[in-house]
């Protein structure tokens, strides 16, 4: 099954996105930050899809989009 990371600092927009998601046959996890986004990431290789927030504290999306491809693209 599909392994999909819901990443937002609004809990509001995370259950609903991860919600229809869900609905639709997909597993869904969650990050509240792009820094807890990409620790998921590197922690969960299973993840194929990463949907983010741009405006987010911590690291903000782009930043976090970019790290996932320098970071993981060995893997």
């Amino acid at each position: 099954m599909a392994q999909v990371l819901v990443v937002d600092d609004s809990s509001t927009v995370r259950n609903e996105v991860g919600g229809f998601l869900a609905a639709n046959g997909l597993t869904v996890e969650f990050a509240v930050d792009g820094r807890d986004g990409l620790e998921k990431m590197k922690a969960n290789p299973s993840i194929k899809l990463a949907l983010c927030d741009v405006n987010m504290p911590n690291m903000d999306g782009l930043t976090m989009a970019e790290r996932i491809r320098s970071d993981l693209k060995n893997g």
